[in-house]
């Protein structure tokens, strides 16, 4: 293919559309390194995490952890958007934690009504602020001078 700028290759018609492009909105959801990105299009309610329907998502307790936004916004409101969620890093609660609040920003930014928006957000943030919020704590360095970020070698005066 012959090299050219990125508005030649748009203007071709034979150009297929790319994966991503399908979707209407993604947005990001972090906690410690767990990063999770949501690609959210219009469908019929499916909620895939990392291409793993959400009903089979194990151990139990964390799957509940991810159907909070459902529980709390209403399953109706879900019903016409497909969720397709990636997440990489971390452990599997931080990546739990990140993929719930991927899923609440998706459809926070899936509305377009700007008053429905700002009362679905108060909803969320009543519940948890962590579901729209992310967390800026991160892990500190360590340091020289001791096995850990604060902790020192032990000094004996005698």
């Amino acid at each position: 293919m012959a090299k050219g700028n990125r508005r030649d290759l748009l203007e071709r018609n034979d150009i297929e559309v790319r994966e991503r492009d399908k979707y209407t909105v993604h947005t990001l959801g972090k906690k410690k390194n767990s990063v999770a990105v949501a690609f959210v299009k219009a469908g019929k309610g499916d909620i895939l995490v990392n291409n793993v329907p959400l009903a089979l998502v194990r151990p139990e307790i964390l799957r509940t952890k991810v159907s909070e936004p459902i529980m709390i916004l209403g399953e109706s409101l879900f019903k016409g958007l497909d969720m397709n969620i990636k997440v990489a890093g971390g452990g599997h609660v931080s990546q739990i934690y990140a993929v719930r609040q991927a899923i609440s920003r998706g459809v926070l930014a899936s509305v377009k009504d700007e008053a429905a928006r700002s009362e679905l957000r108060a909803k969320l943030v009543s519940y948890d602020r962590q579901l729209v919020v992310s967390d800026p704590r991160r892990c500190e360095a360590k340091k020289f001078g001791g096995r850990g970020a604060r902790a020192r070698r032990q000094k004996s005066y005698r």
